[in-house]
């Protein structure tokens, strides 16, 4: 498969044969796989303290003559602490017993859990090129609702990692037709629900993902602008090209990275 290679004034300069990792069928529940391994990574443990809910002096006893206890009374014979007592009146509420009002969880969430899933290395890269394959696809790339130009999809001129400026990067873009796509993915909503106070107030969309050759100048350019990402070919991962594993991200790709992923048979 061949795509055309535009330079930053939208004007077409030739062509790029692509490399073969670009011919991966699509495998949606591969992808998923290995989105959902790479999240679970980033997970964090956690748990309640071993002891909770078991800190209490709450020996009760259920003999018929010791004055604290809990025979005769009417009452279920579960562990309880004192609150209160009048000679051998107690006021009571419960402690230790799982589920009873004062008491401890009888199954916790455990701190030592481990939550990481493993997925092969070949399952994974494969997973990688399937999403790889999925960027070209346009079918996949509008039903994920990315508004994209006529001529996508397409290759930037390698003179696109030079540019310093997010003024000069967002011109590109424009000039390319992604005018809708920098103004879809600025939109920022409130969340709705109580995570608002859980530290993710804000919805925010992805945008286009661009991948370079190397470190450039390019890269602190372009994370300037809301929901875009730009990442170096050799660190590409499957959750950068399909987030929340849904495949079909709208991606640049520039010449040398192309190239570079050609020559050094990443994700093959």
């Amino acid at each position: 498969m061949e795509l055309k290679v535009y330079d930053l004034e939208k004007k077409s300069t030739g062509a790029v044969k692509l490399p073969s990792q670009f011919e991966e069928a699509y495998h949606p529940d591969l992808i998923k796989r290995a989105v959902h391994a790479l999240q679970s990574k980033a997970r964090q443990t956690y748990g309640a303290s071993p002891d909770a809910g078991m800190r209490h002096s709450s020996k009760l006893s259920k003999r018929r003559r010791k004055y604290r206890g809990s025979y005769g009374f009417g009452i279920s014979r579960v562990n309880r602490k004192i609150l209160s007592r009048r000679g051998t009146r107690f006021f009571w509420v419960g402690a230790f017993s799982p589920q009873t009002v004062g008491g401890r969880r009888s199954h916790p969430p455990k701190a030592e859990k481990n939550w990481i899933k493993k997925i092969n290395k070949k399952e994974n890269q494969k997973a990688i090129r399937s999403a790889m394959a999925a960027t070209l696809n346009k079918i996949l790339v509008e039903e994920r609702g990315h508004k994209i130009p006529v001529e996508y999809p397409l290759v930037l001129k390698s003179d696109f990692e030079n540019l310093q400026r997010t003024k000069d990067v967002q011109s590109v873009l424009e000039k390319l037709g992604f005018n809708a796509e920098i103004e879809r993915s600025s939109v920022v909503k409130v969340r709705a629900g109580i995570g608002k106070r859980r530290g993710r107030k804000y919805r925010k969309r992805k945008g286009v993902l661009v991948v370079v050759s190397e470190d450039c100048p390019v890269m602190k350019s372009v994370r300037n602008i809301a929901g875009f990402d730009i990442v170096p070919v050799n660190q590409l991962n499957a959750e950068l090209l399909a987030p929340g594993a849904m495949a079909g991200r709208a991606t640049l790709w520039t010449e040398g990275a192309i190239a570079k992923l050609e020559k050094e048979r990443y994700f093959a």
